[in-house]
């Protein structure tokens, strides 16, 4: 004869119930994670035009994975509106591996400048590693008649209105960077906003326009070329690339400090072990001797944060640069 069940039993056999079928579908997420992972070209969208600071990262940094692995990582370059249109379309991409974000510090930025975002950085992805931390610098126009900070903040300050400056895009380092520049020398310096730092840096290299507070890893060439004029660099030291460029400190604007930096990204929902390969082999990569002269010649040295730790750096920076947004009254030119 059958003996009922009691509702004590019932219960018990419930929680038992979802354990399992919880157990079931935590087994189900991890079994997605492809073992053979990537058996196919692996994606990583840039969300800036070829020739920026992302792109003098990103490009080594894939070329030596694609040694060292005998794979495919291959670079979608998307620019637009300060690199948030290609954070978007990688926010919507599968979450199955083969598509991640090598975005920059303008992506901590956008927040605080572009309201309508239609993704969250810290809820639509999940941080993968930093990869590159070079200082900014003030760099000029060849055809500028300055070749200092003091000789360019009179310039600015006799010509109101006169002189500009390019930026990878509204929201950008570049853009908030040159507000507070204005701001801390009372000066007027007109924005002019880029779809990337490479276009920026082809103008100001042709005189088109004036200045652009760059990120060191996009400009070092172009500086070692002489086409275009370092400034000052807006660090609390000397850049090892550049021993005879000042600091903003010590040619005379003390307190001007503006870094940058690059990092990759997977969409949210990307199977934890794939992220856990991709990140040993982003730092595999980055600890070749080759990568690490070219970091050195960018001005940057090799960052060892991923995961975790550099999602807290991440959260950091978003309050910091939403705080200089603020106290320079940043706008959407």
């Amino acid at each position: 004869m059958k003996q009922p069940v009691s509702k004590k039993g019932r219960l018990t056999s419930l929680v038992i119930g979802l354990v399992t079928a919880l157990g079931v579908t935590a087994t189900a997420g991890t079994a997605m994670a492809d073992p053979n992972w990537p058996n196919k070209p692996v994606v990583i969208i840039v969300p800036f035009p070829a020739g920026g600071g992302t792109d003098a990262f990103a490009r080594p940094l894939t070329t030596t994975m694609n040694k060292l692995t005998g794979k495919q990582f291959i670079l979608d370059y998307r620019g637009g509106a300060g690199g948030t249109v290609g954070a978007s379309a990688a926010a919507k991409a599968a979450p199955d591996g083969y598509t991640f974000l090598m975005g920059a510090v303008h992506h901590a930025i956008a927040p605080s400048m572009y309201p309508k975002l239609d993704y969250d950085l810290q809820k639509n992805f999940v941080p993968v590693a930093l990869v590159a931390q070079p200082p900014q610098i003030i760099v000029a126009s060849p055809k500028l008649p300055v070749n200092d900070l003091k000789g360019l903040i009179e310039f600015a300050k006799k010509n109101p209105g006169k002189l500009n400056f390019s930026s990878a895009g509204n929201g950008t380092s570049h853009h908030l960077a040159g507000e507070q520049f204005k701001m801390m020398t009372k000066t007027f310096i007109t924005h002019i906003p880029y779809r990337g730092a490479g276009p920026a840096l082809t103008d100001l290299m042709a005189g088109q326009v004036d200045l652009m507070f760059d990120g060191l890893g996009s400009s070092s060439q172009h500086i070692k070329a002489g086409s275009i004029k370092p400034i000052a660099v807006a660090a609390p030291k000397r850049a090892a690339a550049f021993p005879n460029v000042p600091t903003a400190a010590e040619a005379g604007l003390p307190g001007y400090e503006v870094s940058t930096w690059y990092a990759l990204w997977a969409p949210r929902g990307t199977p934890q072990p794939i992220i856990d390969k991709m990140t040993a082999e982003v730092t595999r990569a980055m600890a070749t001797p080759e990568l690490k002269t070219i970091w050195q010649n960018n001005g940057s040295e090799v960052p060892n944060l991923t995961g975790e730790a550099f999602g807290r750096f991440v959260s950091a920076e978003i309050k910091r640069w939403a705080e200089v947004a603020k106290s320079s009254g940043a706008k959407l030119d």
